[in-house]
């Protein structure tokens, strides 16, 4: 279902949204002498939106969570010296009022905050009749129903000025990145509210800074419209997510290496790409018809097991058809976790139409 929200066209009054926006700076604002230094090196290189941290939620306590209040001074330095806009993340009402009051241009809400419907309300209620540009980040499990939610919160506040940020879902598995991008969450997000602009985080996707510039092709590949990447002028020895960051000269070269993709062919090039999108159509019909017939057997095996009082699930069969079918998809090119995906999908579908016929 298509959610309308009351977006402005345009994100920010005052800046080139064109794709993509740039958002970058430090993790955290730690002394004025690296925000300074931080500054002035991405205002060299064209970046027009300075972020940092001044509060920062930390998972345990004991760890560095922020200079506080002190560090909004530093930002307002920053406007003066290199005009850049200043964004904070703002995770209750306490922050809200202190960054209105020091003239923080853009506020962000981050992904813990964002899980919370109850924290989300009080800082919307906190907004009302404030004219600035609010960005949501997607909150740490991946339930595009509750981002949704904290974004028409916001929204109803009156904030029109409002875009999200995906910045990846909190994984137990941990696997490549510090958090899985699952890229399903923020399309659907897409479809759901089309002229809602989505900025992606491949600094907290990625979790080490060797992986960031393949995030940041993979977002424009998908037409995101922009990227909030954490840079600083000394980030092996940042006082906080230290292997995520980057120095400014490594964010321009990036910037200057990202390959930007039309949505649009010329005549020639449109007929080639709708006849592709034609066996595309047809090869999605055949699919569904094969899916159709699989789920008509698997209620003839509920009928049978209803029968003879044989109970639903076989682990040990979907154990081994599982693997036999990982196995037959990896020889075809596919990937071992979209098998998985498929089919356990399929399998619950099945369960779902055995349990029927049993029930009847």
């Amino acid at each position: 279902m298509i959610v309308n929200l009351n977006i402005a066209d345009t994100l920010i009054e005052g800046i080139d949204c064109k794709k993509p926006l740039i958002m970058s700076g430090p993790c955290s604002a730690e002394t004025e002498e690296q925000v300074m230094t931080t500054a002035r090196d991405l205002a060299k290189i064209g970046i027009k939106i300075f972020r940092a941290g001044i509060w920062k939620p930390r998972t345990r306590p004991n760890a560095f969570e922020g200079v506080g209040s002190e560090g909004l001074a530093w930002l307002k330095r920053v406007k003066d010296e290199t005009g850049m806009l200043t964004a904070v993340e703002v995770a209750n009402v306490k922050h809200v009022y202190e960054a209105l009051k020091n003239n923080v241009d853009i506020l962000w809400i981050g992904a813990r905050t964002s899980a919370n419907p109850f924290a989300v309300q009080e800082i919307a209620d906190s907004l009302k009749g404030v004219n600035i540009p609010v960005l949501v980040k997607n909150p740490v499990n991946p339930d595009v129903e509750l981002w949704i939610g904290a974004l028409e919160r916001i929204n109803a506040a009156g904030i029109t000025h409002l875009a999200a940020i995906h910045r990846g879902f909190s994984d137990y598995a941990k696997g490549q990145y510090r958090n899985n991008p699952q890229w399903t969450i923020p399309i659907e997000l897409r479809r759901r509210i089309p002229n809602l602009q989505i900025i992606v985080d491949p600094s907290h996707i990625a979790g080490k800074r060797d992986l960031i510039m393949d995030l940041c092709q993979h977002a424009m590949d998908l037409d995101f419209d922009g990227l909030i990447i954490e840079s600083h002028c000394d980030p092996d020895h940042a006082w906080s997510d230290a292997s995520q960051q980057i120095q400014p000269e490594h964010l321009d070269y990036i910037l200057k290496n990202l390959i930007l993709r039309s949505q649009s062919v010329d005549n020639k090039q449109s007929v080639t790409l709708e006849e592709l999108r034609v066996q595309i159509d047809k090869l999605d019909d055949e699919v569904l018809k094969v899916l159709e017939q699989r789920m008509i057997v698997a209620e003839k095996i509920g009928t049978f097991k209803k029968e003879n009082n044989v109970t639903i699930l076989q682990s040990s069969r979907w154990d081994v058809l599982l693997k036999q079918r990982i196995n037959i998809g990896l020889a075809k090119g596919l990937s071992a976790d979209f098998v998985q995906k498929i089919y356990s999908a399929i399998h619950e579908e099945s369960i779902q139409h055995q349990k029927t016929v049993m029930n009847k």
